[in-house]
């Protein structure tokens, strides 16, 4: 028998505030839902929108930064697994079941301050970042002497 694989990438905004939630174990659980837009021609050759609300759901740390960091409306790039969930409705004795994706890796989209970084993944927080200001080649000349284009080996 073949292994599964279950992969999911989309791209949207944020469509309400994420919420952070504790599990019975002491697991952080952020929930979240991305709105995700579809521009297509109909039969008619007019063209057309379409919006998909996919939820999702993020565990320990990354749900921790996500929800300091993301709000409604902030764009954000997901990757993650599909993963199906079901429960019995206590009130209508229903069996229930739900797909959404759990963020394995995110990025922040857009200029609109979201995050302290500029839109960065915040899930890399604590790499250390340089603006490269500090970076000094040493096999570049520093006498004023010009490189030759013959010498770069590309």
């Amino acid at each position: 028998m073949a292994r599964g694989f279950s992969k999911a990438i989309i791209c949207g905004n944020i469509t309400r505030d994420p919420e952070l939630r504790s599990t019975p174990s002491g697991a952080k659980v952020c929930s979240f839902s991305v709105a995700v837009n579809r521009t297509y021609r109909d039969a008619n050759g007019a063209n057309q929108e379409s919006v998909s609300f996919i939820d999702c759901s993020a565990w320990g740390k990354v749900a921790e930064i996500l929800e300091q960091y993301a709000k409604k409306g902030t764009g954000i790039l997901v990757s993650g697994r599909l993963d199906q969930r079901s429960w019995e409705d206590k009130n209508s004795g229903q069996k229930r079941s739900r797909v959404e994706i759990v963020v394995e890796d995110f990025n922040f989209l857009g200029g609109n301050g979201a995050g302290a970084d500029g839109g960065n993944n915040r899930a890399s927080a604590g790499a250390n970042s340089s603006d490269g200001a500090d970076v000094v080649p040493d096999d570049i000349p520093d006498d004023g002497s010009e490189v030759a284009l013959d010498d770069i080996p590309f």
